[in-house]
């Protein structure tokens, strides 16, 4: 080939690579047109950051085709940029602007770069960050990055907590538990953020608390039954009645919230979390060495805290209560109860007369302990006089010797069935009673009334036959069996 041909070749060449050329930008100019001719206002685009200037961000929507969204969208509350080149965005077309395509990241006022973070964290499970802004109905308005979320009640704390005031203004961590509607819906938690990090306490307590160890912790609530501890994100119970030595009507009486303690472990149950915490456990036990602080035969003084039908207690230091049973109240006449003699609040004189203090009892009497007195108890069968001290519905109380009282139950009184005895038999008059049982052991005598008249009818009955047998007869023409019964029957009537 000559020199004209090769020139001729190649500008061929140059020609047809001129028009291949023209022909692709034509074909890109074209897909250009064709791509903003397609997309129509909110229209939703994925799109990649080319460019940052000024308060511009550029992107690429294919091809040589460019759009731009402002800074502002990128920009938090601290002024700093969120975006840089390379990044994806979602974006939705808004209109064209001195020749240029403007988008926007803001769907619903939210940016969806942020809503995108948010997703994120609801997939992942990771915890953003929130700010409370205020109580609304039924929970909190919870700003995530700018983006408004809502937290129920029952999520805002492990307890639940409508007390606004602890909450609004501040900023917790939050699980997101609901995304829906591409964002319209979005539910936080800062409850399950809570019960994670519970969880993973109890896990490494676990592993260090034991039974008898001491523990600091400050009194996070109040109740009837005892004082809850916070020890470091999981909470111990002090029950009442491990709060003190002595008797605790309620544990606000000498505990308040906040207050911090020194407690000892008594109690764990990792099944349902419970752990028992005592300050008692830490106070010297006053039962050691009472015998030496009250011993047998010492006047004490102290004040009537419980009254009981078997007798009276009396407190004589902090958890140190001793009791004057009721035959120690030292009255003449019988007691029924503590209170006929005594009463709460009452200060009191006695002397100690018994310590167990492996028992932790100590008994009272208000006399000195005396020698202690022989009683004789008459034995059954015996008839015996005595004088009626106290007429009761079940029965009669005779006095039959020196410290020994008798009963003679209604059963055993003789009379029809129904009698009023408080009509019949007073207080003081003397009464001839048989002996037919004798517990010297618990100091129990029962007695018969109709046994007496029994046992006169049998003697009379004997009489009687022996009278027969000889056939005597009285004076009045009768015989002996005839005034026997004309006696009894006048007795009978003396004593109705």
């Amino acid at each position: 080939m000559d020199s004209n041909e090769v020139i001729g070749a190649e500008a061929q060449a140059t020609q047809e690579n001129d028009v291949a050329g023209q022909e692709s930008f034509a074909e890109m100019l074209e897909k250009s047109t064709t791509r903003k001719a397609r997309l129509a206002p909110g229209e939703k685009v994925q799109a990649r950051v080319v460019g940052i200037s000024g308060e511009v961000v550029y992107i690429d929507l294919g091809g040589k085709s460019e759009g731009f969204i402002d800074i502002a969208e990128f920009r938090d509350d601290n002024g700093s940029i969120s975006i840089k080149e390379g990044d994806q965005v979602e974006a939705h077309f808004v209109s064209v602007v001195d020749g240029a395509m403007k988008l926007t990241t803001l769907v619903r006022g939210h940016s969806t770069v942020k809503l995108a973070q948010i997703r994120e964290a609801f997939e992942s499970g990771t915890a953003v960050t929130g700010d409370v802004k205020r109580e609304i109905k039924g929970g909190f308005e919870v700003s995530v990055d700018g983006v408004k979320c809502f937290c129920p009640f029952s999520q805002i704390d492990l307890k639940g907590g409508r007390e606004g005031g602890l909450y609004v203004g501040s900023a917790f961590p939050f699980k997101v538990i609901e995304f829906k509607e591409g964002g319209r819906t979005l539910v936080l938690s800062r409850r399950v953020v809570l019960q994670e990090e519970k969880a993973a306490i109890v896990g490494r307590l676990k592993d260090s608390l034991q039974v008898g160890q001491e523990i600091t912790g400050r009194v996070s609530s109040l109740q009837n039954f005892g004082a809850f501890v916070d020890i470091g994100g999981i909470e111990g119970l002090i029950p009442t009645s491990e709060i003190s030595w002595a008797k605790a009507n309620k544990p606000s009486d000498t505990l308040s919230v906040g207050q911090e303690l020194t407690v000892r472990l008594i109690s764990i149950d990792w099944e349902r979390n419970r752990l028992t915490l005592s300050i008692k456990a830490m106070l010297p036990d006053p039962w050691e060495g009472l015998t030496e602080r009250y011993p047998v035969g010492s006047k004490i003084s102290g004040t009537i805290v419980r009254l009981t039908p078997f007798g009276a207690f009396v407190n004589l230091e902090p958890g140190i209560d001793g009791l004057i049973h009721l035959s120690n109240l030292g009255s003449s006449k019988r007691i029924n109860h503590p209170k006929e003699v005594v009463e709460t609040g009452q200060t009191i004189e006695a002397y100690v007369i018994a310590v167990d203090q492996q028992s932790k009892k100590i008994s009272l009497s208000v006399q000195p302990k005396a020698e202690p007195r022989k009683v004789t108890y008459p034995v059954a069968g015996e008839v015996i006089d005595g004088v009626i001290e106290k007429v009761l519905p079940f029965g009669i109380f005779v006095k039959i010797a020196d410290g020994v009282t008798g009963l003679v139950p209604n059963s055993e009184m003789g009379t029809p069935r129904g009698t009023d005895h408080t009509k019949t038999f007073m207080p003081g008059s003397s009464m001839q009673v048989l002996v037919i049982d004798v517990d010297a052991e618990n100091a129990k005598v029962t007695l018969s009334r109709k046994g007496v008249i029994q046992k006169e009818e049998e003697a009379d009955l004997k009489r009687y036959r022996e009278s027969s047998a000889k056939g005597s007869k009285s004076e009045s023409g009768l015989s002996s069996f005839g005034e026997l019964l004309k006696a009894r029957l006048e007795e009978k009537e003396l004593r109705n």
